[in-house]
């Protein structure tokens, strides 16, 4: 069985368990208040005839049923994929973007696409809402129930072989030095820094701690 797989079904990402702390990191971060989700453009034609596109910000509470769709599905991705930090790994959001524009169309799409942050450092985006909420969830969950999981699928030693490296080569978000000496150690140190980096970008301000390039990015679920 693939990782990516392993951890949908009972590791970082178990699809039992990861929506409730993303939607528990959402009402922590912005209640139940209405948050802009993005932008929807539409042809518009005037009284006199002239057509022209119109953009129009779309926003949810969370009591929209999208936003708990977007919960649930935004790491399926992982499913089948071999690695968690790879070229596969990296491009997991694709899943869920898909599936929430089939149902709900753009900008849904993008906020579920945009979890990721290497994903928008690449493509020269902001992180969407859900990576604030998807972030912290990592960083609600006790130590007791998450390091049990990803040593069962194996995961925590890509996570923490990342961090070595990081550490090692200086490749590393701003502020990042994870202790490596024991696990306890590291889920300590990367929980202490996702609650910063929430604390930080939160307001929806541009994420400047994320490296542009590829090597130096982990998107593996625990601090992507």
């Amino acid at each position: 069985m693939k990782i990516g797989t392993k951890s949908v079904l009972y590791g970082a990402h178990c699809f039992l368990l990861h929506w409730f702390f993303v939607a528990l990191g959402w009402w922590k971060v912005y209640g139940g208040r209405r948050i802009e989700i993005g932008s929807r453009w539409r042809t518009v034609t005037d009284d006199v005839g002239f057509t022209y596109r119109a953009e129009t910000r779309v926003y949810a509470s969370l009591w929209h049923p999208a936003l708990w769709l977007a919960f649930f599905v935004h790491d399926l991705g992982y499913l089948g994929k071999p690695n968690m930090d790879g070229p596969e790994g990296e491009l997991h959001p694709m899943l869920g973007a898909k599936i929430l524009r089939w149902w709900f169309g753009e900008p849904w799409g993008h906020f579920v696409m945009y979890h990721s942050r290497f994903l928008a450092k690449q493509h020269g985006v902001r992180p969407s809402a859900l990576c604030i909420a998807d972030k912290l969830a990592i960083a609600l969950e006790p130590w007791w129930f998450y390091l049990p999981r990803v040593n069962l699928t194996g995961e925590v030693k890509e996570y923490m072989a990342k961090s070595s490296a990081m550490n090692a080569t200086g490749n590393k978000y701003s502020g990042m030095n994870l202790t490596v000496s024991s696990q306890r150690a590291w889920n300590r140190d990367m929980c202490n820094y996702i609650r910063r980096w929430v604390e930080e970008h939160k307001d929806g301000r541009e994420d400047t701690w994320t490296p542009n390039t590829k090597e130096a990015v982990s998107e593996t679920g625990v601090w992507k």
